[in-house]
């Protein structure tokens, strides 16, 4: 939910008869948010949108469920490790950590997906670690590569296909209660303000193509943590426009623009993202505190309302050891955190960062699944205790 886009062949006003020449009239379909109150899209079809008959449920990515080791305890998580990740996007997600509105899971698509996929619990955001591809909805292509975020609204019908000559890894995250530009980074007409770490400029939108047909019938939706079958009459991609606000976007970590001080700054700075319970934070590479005495290293720190989650997407993080490309740590409130030892006394002098991660600050505990107990560091915690 950015701003206004307008594609394709659209009527002069909504609510329209559109008609299709011989053809008839074109339906529309209206995705809106908050019932009617919130950003809405419109998208003009050649079919009925709504013909599909309940059908088979091919196989579908593993809803969390508790692992069963409940200790408070900092924990890593060595994502490449974990098993069952490949196939395509619709079945090769694992969860990892999750609450009532959150889940972190880790994937490593191989294929394309062989039906079209609707999460009508979460919006949902992917961070794309390797790989590239496309990911095709009505709305139109969107090519995403190795670094972007890819944010998907809460209902919106697609399918990824994976570049065949990509090595994929991707972090994903649905957020069940939503996810969205966070409000303090727009001025009073929606525009990004001039002083928020990106512009409407870094985002992109997909490529319209009109209607296609790609000979696939079967649609998979996900409601209340089930999954559903459906099969179509008619190809779903048959929109010939679209006007609105709610449609897939791509985001690449490397437009973030971040923000440095005379002295450390705490982690709100980084924030990409907001969703319901959490927000979502980059970390890139940049300048550090230019204060003489600075200390640029994290100061330890006991964050009680919040989970933190750190996706490293390389082994740049000066305040960790034994840390790298695809760990995933958890450091749960209720015990403090901070860098490693010998890592806050040496950093005195440090001027830059090489660092890349995706965080997330959590405000409702979260429980890891026995696939990430599977993958799991067993000596992390104890790595924060001076031998």
């Amino acid at each position: 939910m950015l701003d206004r886009r307008s594609f394709g062949r659209i009527p002069a006003k909504p609510h329209l008869a559109f008609r299709a020449g011989n053809a008839g009239l074109y339906y529309e379909e209206c995705v809106t948010r908050e019932g009617f109150d919130g950003p809405f899209s419109m998208l003009y079809h050649q079919h009925r949108p709504h013909e599909a008959a309940p059908g088979e449920v091919g196989l579908c990515f593993a809803v969390p469920a508790p692992g069963g080791d409940d200790r408070l305890l900092r924990r890593h998580y060595r994502c490449f490790s974990l098993l069952g990740t490949s196939g395509p996007a619709l079945s090769a997600r694992k969860p990892l950590l999750f609450n009532r509105q959150i889940v972190v899971g880790f994937l490593r698509p191989n294929c394309d997906d062989p039906a079209y996929f609707v999460n009508a619990d979460a919006d949902e955001l992917f961070f794309v670690l390797e790989g590239a591809g496309t990911l095709r909805s009505p709305y139109g292509d969107l090519a995403f590569r190795s670094g972007d975020y890819v944010l998907l609204p809460k209902g919106t019908l697609y399918r990824f296909l994976p570049d065949s000559e990509s090595t994929q890894a991707w972090l994903s995250i649905e957020c069940k209660a939503s996810l969205g530009i966070p409000r303090h980074y727009r001025n009073a007409l929606g525009q990004l303000r001039m002083d928020a770490p990106y512009s409407h400029r870094d985002f992109r939108v997909p490529e319209f193509v009109g209607p296609l047909d790609e000979g696939l019938r079967d649609i998979v939706v996900k409601r209340g943590d089930r999954f559903f079958g459906f099969r179509s009459p008619h190809t779903p991609l048959d929109v010939v426009g679209w006007d609105g606000a709610v449609y897939p976007l791509v985001f690449p970590i490397l437009a973030f623009q971040p923000r440095v001080g005379q002295v450390h700054l705490p982690p709100p700075v980084h924030t990409t993202f907001e969703a319901g319970g959490a927000v979502i934070c980059s970390f890139v590479p940049r300048p550090l505190d230019f204060h003489p005495d600075a200390n640029p290293c994290p100061y330890p720190h006991s964050s009680v309302d919040v989970d933190e989650v750190l996706f490293y997407a390389n082994g740049a993080f000066g305040s960790r050891r034994g840390v790298g490309v695809g760990s995933l740590s958890h450091h749960p409130a209720g015990i403090p955190h901070g860098p490693h030892p010998g890592a806050y006394e040496a950093a005195a002098g440090t001027r830059h960062t090489e660092e890349l991660a995706v965080m997330l600050d959590c405000f409702e505990p979260l429980e890891a699944t026995g696939q990430a107990l599977s993958c799991e560091d067993p000596a992390y915690h104890a790595s924060f205790v001076t031998p």
